[in-house]
């Protein structure tokens, strides 16, 4: 079972939208350096949507060759056809990564049996396979009880929660204690009060920023120490509220940009951060320290 900060990895680009590889390589590395537990490659924070079939593989290829197995890397392969998820799932399966990340079908709204039949799909694959509940993104909300069905299916290993409901999540984690299926956060603010009650770990945007704090939480959180999980917690708050300011990946982009790890690149019909919330955001880089010394402070190293 893969435990602990798991960063949403943005995909770098260039000025011009194309993908950046050398600062992919330069992302990988920091995130290998800094004990980042497991790397998401082209999920939604990745921009799939925005990408072409081909570039989707290239990415994922490229970071699985770059971990070249030092830590897990779950592929994004959701999608709102099952075909092209199931497609996505088998290639992700033939370049080498550890699992993959599945988002319900977007737009589509499918009842929650078409939900079962759609992972149960995907999952014949022979990729494990984590389910992705974000229902303010996708439209479409898993319930516990069709989870806890697919639980039940070989190859489905985990769920990403990121409803931001706490006691619906501890509800999850309280039903699958102990039985080896994985129960994940996907909302950073909610993310140690959820680890603390039981979950394994948290698939994180703020990761991107501050990986060595997020994992030291994660580790804190996870081994049941709550005094030193809630004292990381608190300082990484109002970092998690900028880079909700704007629809993700946005804030987080513009922040990569202006510590110098990325160009100014992102695909439409996301557009770059608002004039009116940089002065925001960047009070926020500022107050962690991390422009552009990653070497000289504490989070990123």
């Amino acid at each position: 079972m893969i435990k602990g900060s798991i960063v949403a990895l943005i995909t770098p680009m260039k000025i011009n939208g194309e993908i950046d590889w050398d600062a992919l390589h330069r992302l990988v590395n920091l995130h290998l350096y800094n004990k980042t537990d497991a790397i998401v490659a082209v999920g939604t924070t990745g921009e799939p949507t925005t990408m072409t079939v081909d570039e989707h593989f290239d990415v994922i290829r490229a970071i699985v060759s770059e971990v070249n197995g030092r830590i897990p890397v779950i592929a994004g392969t959701g999608a709102n056809a099952s075909w092209e998820a199931v497609n996505l799932t088998r290639y992700a399966k033939e370049a080498g990564a550890d699992c993959c990340l599945s988002v319900t079908p977007y737009y589509n709204i499918p009842t929650q049996e078409g939900l079962y039949q759609h992972f149960k799909l995907i999952a014949e694959v022979g990729l494990p396979v984590i389910l992705y509940n974000v229902p303010k993104r996708t439209g479409v909300d898993i319930s516990n009880e069709t989870v806890l069905k697919l639980s039940k299916i070989k190859n489905i290993v985990g769920l990403k929660e990121a409803t931001g409901n706490l006691d619906r999540a501890i509800e999850l984690i309280k039903i699958f204690k102990n039985n080896g299926f994985a129960i994940y956060s996907g909302d950073d603010q909610t993310a140690c009060e959820f680890m603390l009650a039981g979950g394994h770990g948290v698939i994180s945007v703020a990761s991107n920023i501050v990986p060595k704090a997020m994992h030291e939480l994660a580790v804190a959180a996870i081994s049941g120490k709550p005094e030193k999980a809630h004292q990381i917690n608190t300082k990484l708050m109002p970092l998690y509220s900028v880079l909700g300011i704007e629809a993700n990946p946005i804030p987080v982009k513009w922040s990569l940009n202006q510590l110098g790890l990325i160009e100014k690149g992102i695909r439409l019909p996301l557009t770059w951060l608002s004039e009116k919330y940089h002065s925001t955001v960047k009070k926020n880089l500022q107050l962690f320290r991390i422009l552009n010394k990653f070497g000289d402070n504490n989070l990123w190293v």
